[in-house]
């Protein structure tokens, strides 16, 4: 068995997060290196004479700044989710591969949260809660809709698994 056959079996028909994660993301890596730049050029601009550690600043920044902007596209795609018969697999991770498989009887809550930046963009973030908090799982940046339907299907299938116990 290849190796990423044991995070994402290919012949499954796994659900992508919503393009639009990865753009907040980027978003939020832009601003912050934006601060950065603005404190550079202030330093700078004040005359200290140190236009150097300006220039070494802003350096600094585009070193993070674009390694970073191709980490989040690669982390971006690595994200997925399956729902199969009696569980639900949550695959994500590019260096650390992670593979969560959360039986539907086990769950104890399905949460659905958002954060300012997430509503500002349109997602939600669902989050299954379960005995163990070991076996916790998140699926961030998912649409509106598609976290609803989510929620309202693993609660069902939830119930439905749990009262046979």
């Amino acid at each position: 068995m290849p190796m990423e056959a044991l995070f994402a079996p290919p012949d499954e028909d796994w659900q992508p997060i919503s393009p639009k994660y990865r753009t907040m993301r980027r978003l939020n890596s832009v601003l912050w290196i934006g601060v950065i730049f603005t404190a550079g050029a202030l330093y700078a601009g004040l005359g200290f004479g140190l236009w150097w550690l300006a220039a070494v600043i802003w350096a600094v920044a585009l070193a993070i700044g674009i390694p970073r902007w191709i980490v989040i596209g690669r982390n971006w795609r690595s994200w997925g989710y399956l729902e199969r018969d009696d569980d639900l697999y949550i695959t994500h991770g590019v260096l650390f591969r992670e593979l969560t498989a959360v039986p539907y009887g086990r769950m104890q809550a399905v949460e659905v949260r958002t954060t300012p930046l997430q509503r500002a963009f349109g997602l939600a973030t669902v989050q299954l809660v379960t005995a163990s908090a070991a076996t916790d799982a998140v699926i961030p940046g998912l649409l509106p809709d598609e976290a609803a339907r989510l929620r309202d299907r693993l609660t069902q299938v939830g119930e439905a698994q749990a009262s046979g116990l």
